[in-house]
This record gives structure tokens, C-alpha cells and sequence, in this order.
């Protein structure tokens, strides 16, 4: 049963929130100001999160850029502003989807519903990655055999550290998927991405250099991340 935060610093509304979540069969948490809002939110991690805009104290953009990139659970922020650049703000620090008000219970459970099916699915994609991969895999002249943690390039032994070896093994396995660093650094590393950190990068170069020319293969794309060109 999916864990929702409210953070809601009307009360009638919050405690309305609440009781309609609770009879739709989810456990809640409640929260009238920020600073609360983020305690519950390191003390209990819940699943979901409802953020209000404008709160007491810190505000729900407050609360956004303090969690960065370090959350999992989505979160839909509740609005009292219209204007495009104020929802624009809002999803470029982070939230997954917003509600302007007022709005109807109706549609905010189906909001909560939609968005918890979407982030089960891509849990369900990361928990894919993270198995390791079954079966010799192929690529150009590079063969792998996980069972035997061997890579190789026209029959020559790659040598590539564990990071490594996860790396190519993911790309082959999805060749043409963009992956954000994030998504490498949590898939490979099992580490959550901080903004600026340089492990992924710098993996994914030593990786090209071990690849030869067909390193180039491994492509950047910028603003988004890294993907392997199509099948070979």
C-alpha cells in the first residue's frame, strides 16, 4: 500500500486530500509547512508526494531544489498560479506533474494513480538492469560472456574493470536508448547522481579507450546522456 506525503498548509484542504486518499486504499502523511514536509520526507521516504507551491516557511520550489536529484518518489505539485513559466519552473525542479487550483479530488486521484503506474514501470525497467545480463551477448567484433565476466575484441581480452563491464553489457543489451547519468550512476553503481559529479564520464571514457575505434560507438548525447549506436 503506497505511502503519500501531503504537504498542505491549508488544513481543510490537506485533511480533504487525506481522507480521499485513505478511502481510494493509500496511507497518508500530512504536513502543513516545509520544514516538516522535509523531515517527514528523510525520516519516512515515502512513495508518493502531493507539494503544495506556496507554504510557510519554505516554499514547495524550496523543497524541489533541496532534494535534487536524491528522490525517487514522484511528486505533483498543487498550484495556485497558471502562467506556463511558473509550471515550467516547477518541472525543471523535478516535479513529475502539477495541479492548478482549484481542482477535483477526481482528478487528483487519477494523477496519483497514473503516476504511480508510470514510476512502478520504470522501477521495473532499473530492477531489469540491474540483473545481470544471460547469454553470450555480441557486438561488431566485441563478444561477452557474462557467465564468465569476459569481454573481448576481435578474440583480444578488453581487460575492463566490474564498472566497466556493466556499462557495455547494459549498452549492448539496449542499443540506440539514451541514458542519463543519473539512471547510470543508480543502475551501475547503485549510488545516487549528485549535480557535477564525474564518475559516469569519466567511466564511460576509459571504456572508449579500451573499445578502440569502436569506443565512438558509444555516442553522447548532450543535455541527455550516452547511448550505443544500432545493432552491428
Amino acid at each position: 500500500m503506497p505511502e503519500i506525503l501531503v504537504i498542505e498548509d491549508s488544513k481543510s484542504l490537506a485533511d480533504v486530500i487525506c481522507r480521499e486518499l485513505e478511502q481510494a486504499g493509500f496511507k497518508t502523511l500530512i504536513a502543513y509547512d516545509g520544514e516538516t514536509g522535509l523531515q517527514l520526507i528523510r525520516e519516512r521516504n515515502p512513495d508518493f508526494i502531493i507539494l503544495d507551491w506556496m507554504l510557510p516557511g519554505k516554499s514547495g520550489l524550496d523543497i524541489l531544489h533541496e532534494l535534487g536529484d536524491n528522490r525517487l518518489m514522484p511528486v505533483l505539485m498543487l498550484t495556485a498560479r497558471s502562467e506556463e513559466a511558473d509550471r515550467v519552473i516547477g518541472l525543471e525542479l523535478g516535479a513529475d506533474d502539477y495541479l492548478t487550483k482549484p481542482f477535483s479530488m477526481r482528478e487528483l486521484l487519477a494523477r496519483v494513480r497514473a503516476m504511480l503506474r508510470r514510476h512502478e514501470r520504470i522501477q521495473e525497467i532499473l530492477r531489469n538492469d540491474q540483473t545481470p545480463a544471460s547469454g553470450q551477448l555480441d557486438w561488431g567484433a566485441i563478444h561477452i560472456d557474462p557467465a564468465r565476466y569476459y569481454a573481448a575484441k576481435d578474440g583480444i581480452d578488453l581487460e575492463l574493470t566490474r564498472t566497466e563491464f556493466a556499462l557495455l553489457c547494459l549498452f549492448i543489451r539496449n542499443p540506440r536508448r539514451v541514458f542519463s547519468r543519473a539512471y547510470l550512476l543508480e543502475t551501475v553503481w547503485g549510488e545516487t547522481y549528485i549535480e557535477g559529479d564525474r564518475s559516469v564520464d569519466n567511466a564511460i571514457l576509459r571504456l572508449r579507450k579500451k573499445l578502440g575505434d569502436q569506443g565512438e560507438a558509444i555516442e553522447t548525447v548532450w543535455g541527455m546522456g550516452y547511448r550505443l549506436k544500432g545493432k552491428q
